[in-house]
Parts: C-alpha cells; structure tokens; sequence
C-alpha cells in the first residue's frame, strides 16, 4: 500500500484504525518534499511544528478521540494566507521577514480539526500571475514534467525543457500532484487554483465567494478573491469544503453554509441535471485536443440521459478587458498599504518619507505588480474614474446577468474548457509579457470570480505530450456541493490516470500504471 496515494478518507481510515500512524505519514510527506524540493513548490516547510502537530494527532487518534476527519492529515498553504509564527511573503521581497501574529480563518479550522501543516507553498508575487514563474523565490515546476507519460514523449529534452504549473497557485498544485500534501489551499481571483489545478492533473474548487473565510489572506481584489481547495478527487474537495464553509465574523462578506449534508450524495441521478455549453467558450487559440475532450465529455453526459443544450453568455467577450480593469483598480488600493513604515522590507533611503515610500516599492515590488498599480491608478483618476472604473463595474453587471439568465432557464450546470491547451513549456511561456500570458490563461476561469459563482476544474484526459487536460464546470450560487457531485460523476467515467514518476520507486505502486482505456487526448 502506497499511503501517498490513498484519499483523504482512505488515509484517515487508516489511522483511525492505526494501520498507519500520524508521525509516520508527517515523516513521509516531508521526506517527499526534500526528494521533490527541486520542484520548487514551498516556500517554507514548517518541519518541527509539523511533526509536533503530528504527534498531537496520535496522541488523540490512540485514546479514541480524533477531532474529525482531517485529524493528522498533512496539507499546505499557499504563501499569500497568514500563519501564525509562520514566515508569510506572498512570494515577495516587500514582505520578506513578515510574520504574522494571527492565522488566516480557514487556516485555522483546519488546524483546529487536527490537519497537518507542512509549509508554505510558492506563487506569483502577491498572487499576480497565471504560471508561478514571477515569484520573488523563483519558478515552480509541473511534476508531470517527470512523469513516465511526458518523459516517453520529449525523450532526453525532458530533463531540461520542463513545463509550469500554471498560476498563480502554482505551488500548492505541485504539493499536491507530487504527493507530497494531501490537499492545499490556494487563492482564486480570476482562475488561480482553477488554472494550475487543471495543468497539473487535480480536482481545483473555487466556491461560491463568501462561502467561505477571507480573513487573513492577503488580498488582491477583494470583490473576488476567493479560497480555493486542490484535491486529488472531488470527494475529497468535498471533505475540505465542508470543514472550511460558514460565516465568519471576522469577514463581513462571508454567508452562512447552505443546509444540509457536506458530503456527496451516494445515490446522485446525473439525469436529473441538465448541462449547459457556452458558444462564447470557443475562443481563439482553444487547441484541438482540448476542443476534443470538452465534445468528448459533453457527449458522455448526453449517452447517460442528460439534457445538454447550448447557451449564450453575450457579454463573454469583455469579460477579460473588464477583470484587468477592475483587477487593477483593487490593486492600486490594496498594495499601497506596503510602505515599509509597519511591516515588510524598508528601504533605508531617509531624504524624506516621500522618498523613503518610493524607495521601499520600487525595491520590494517586481515590475508586475509595479506595472498593476501604475494602470489601476490611472484607471482611478478623477478624469478617468466613469470611462473604466465604472463602465467595467457596469460590464461585470451584465456579465453576471447572463450567467443569472442561463441558471434560470433551466441549466444547472455549464461545461467549459478550463485552459486553452496543456500546460506550456517554461521557455515558451516567457516569451511573453506578464499581462498577455494572464489575458490568455484567465479567458475562461476570470467570469466566474466577476459573477462570484463557484467553478471546479476536472481533471479529464492526458494531452498527446502526456500532459493533464482539463475541463471545468460552473455552477449556480451556493450549489458547490451539486457542482461537486457532478465532478464525481465525471471522474468515475473518465478514469484520468495517475501520475507515475519517471525511475522514482517511493511513490511507485503495486499494480501496473498503463495508461487507461480512452484518457488520451485523442482516445
């Protein structure tokens, strides 16, 4: 039995059943970071506190008294939510030696449940970013990069010609497929946890905005931010969620969980949905074998007595002009509390405190954020403030009218693609500028946030490089536990494969890892 692979419910089976103990599972979770540190996910790996954490765990698992479901599981946190006694950078020279004296609310109930953990994950700085290439600590890499089916594939290029995880969660998606965490938290603005989740093989939940805590992430645009789950299944999303919903009064945008059962339904009737496909999701530039898998999965949910129509989100095409606007108003206003005076890098230019501001930005920001904040405030000024600001305010209206419209005629869910095409090479990635390389990964996750719906990515099939793809779904508000069950239903047909490593034995398992029947791109 490989315990790296098992879920969330397995594994705590079987350390309730003490088949397993906490410490051992820490110990073998971090002992798969240090083989995987190459990779670059974390930041900050909280060793000690960890395996104190651990040890708690089995304290309370051998006298009968766990405190949930989550109890001595391991998991990670993206570097943009506060830790208490825990470095917290956002990837970012502007908070380096920051550490917070609170954590984040949806940090601490799941310490609160006796989860496990291990570090602090990398991103883009301040989570401003679609690849997790523009971090302060460097780029993170896709585990599937060495994987079997991607090594077959490049031959000896693969070594150097790696491919991202896709951002701006990059790293927690990389804890997560290269089994090293069994689930992480990530933030999603525009598609951040969607994005990589998708490139990198997993389950990727944005729920429903205020479902759940903002309390202690470090924000980028409040109106749609979001903590985001990365799982390897849709149950164990579901798991996560559960724990996580609920108002908090510390966050005066959260809501109150929907009533009812937090776990997937056993007897789910897929005939009872009905799929909707967006023809504005055609977008310029979607590959062929992404296009493949989306009819693909469209005609699996009609072969199964589902009614799948097409649908019409008019306002689609201004939706990603609209988010960079917005994006970059909220921008300008969160990042000018970094000013080096209460917390974070100081500049020691002294001449004045104007000049001391300027010099601590220029210092502690990269030239993204710098550019973000340049063009939010631009977009704020008095004589621009109605021809942007509010237009795009007016535009996000009528694009979260048409998802309102869709919903109420009928459909429950939407079936889209989540990325253009697999995840890219490092090299060809670069090539492009920061805002061209978010304008083309956002296209299809960004509408959710601006309409504050809850999304899932799905893992759906390998591309002819041996790479994920992914497919996403989007549901109405405060249905995340529907949109989930719809996920399972997918996964259970689908049969994506696991990742196997190229000659890495740790994580090898005892049966064959052939490809399965029909999860090729071109199947």
């Amino acid at each position: 039995m490989n315990v790296l692979r098992l879920s969330i419910s397995e594994v705590s089976r079987a350390l309730r059943e003490g088949q397993l103990s906490p410490t051992e599972l820490c110990r073998k979770c971090l002992n798969r970071i240090k083989r995987t540190r190459h990779l670059n996910a974390y930041i900050t790996v909280t060793e000690e506190s960890a395996m104190k954490q651990a040890q708690e765990a089995e304290v309370r698992l051998q006298n009968g008294t766990p405190r949930g479901p989550l109890d001595g599981i391991p998991f990670a946190v993206k570097d943009n939510f506060c830790t208490k006694d825990i470095l917290t950078t956002c990837a970012s020279k502007m908070l380096g030696g920051y550490v917070p004296p609170f954590s984040a609310t949806v940090v601490q109930k799941l310490l609160d449940q006796g989860a496990v953990l291990l570090g602090k994950t990398n991103l883009d700085e301040f989570a401003m970013g679609a690849g997790s290439t523009d971090g302060a600590f460097g780029p993170v890499r896709n585990p599937w990069s060495e994987a079997e089916a991607y090594r077959q594939h490049r031959g000896p290029e693969a070594q150097t010609d790696w491919v991202i995880t896709g951002g701006s969660s990059g790293g927690s998606a990389a804890a997560v497929a290269s089994l090293s965490s069994y689930f992480a938290l990530g933030s999603d603005t525009g598609g951040s946890t969607r994005n990589p989740g998708a490139l990198c093989g997993l389950v990727a939940l944005k729920p429903t905005y205020g479902l759940l805590s903002r309390h202690g992430l470090i924000p980028l645009v409040n109106s749609m931010d979001v903590p985001g789950i990365m799982t390897h299944s849709a149950r164990d999303a579901a798991t996560v969620l559960g724990i996580l919903q609920g108002q908090d009064m510390l966050d005066a945008t959260t809501i109150p969980s929907p009533p009812g059962q937090t776990d997937l339904p056993e007897d789910f009737d897929i005939k009872q949905i009905t799929v909707g496909i967006p023809q504005e999701y055609h977008a310029p530039g979607l590959s062929s074998e992404v296009l493949h898998q989306w009819c693909r999965v469209a005609e699996l949910f009609e072969e199964a007595g589902v009614q799948v129509r097409a649908v019409s989100l008019p306002h689609t095409q201004f939706s990603i002009v609209c988010y960079h606007v917005l994006c970059c108003c909220e921008v300008a206003s969160n990042m000018a509390r970094f000013d080096g005076l209460e917390y974070g890098h100081r500049s020691p230019v002294s001449l004045s405190t104007e000049a001391m501001y300027a010099a601590t930005r220029h210092q502690g920001f990269n030239h993204v954020v710098r550019r973000r904040i340049l063009s939010g405030n631009y977009f704020l000024l008095k004589q621009n403030y109605e021809r942007y600001f509010v237009k795009a305010q007016q535009v996000r209206r009528l694009i979260a009218d048409d998802f309102t419209k869709v919903f109420s005629s009928g459909v429950d869910v939407l079936l889209t693609p989540t990325t253009l095409s697999d995840a890219a090479p490092y090299q060809d990635f670069m090539r492009e500028d920061n805002r061209t390389r978010s304008a083309e990964e956002d296209i299809f996750t960004q509408p959710a946030n601006m309409a504050g719906l809850p999304a899932v990515t799905v893992p759906t099939a390998l591309s002819s490089r041996g790479l994920p793809i992914g497919l996403q779904l989007i549901g109405r508000p405060m249905q995340d536990r529907k949109l989930l069950a719809v996920a399972h239903w997918m996964e259970q047909r689908l049969g994506f494969p696991r990742i196997s490593f190229y000659g890495d034995e740790e994580t090898s398992e005892s049966h064959p890892r052939a490809e399965r029947e029909g999860t090729m791109a071109g199947a």
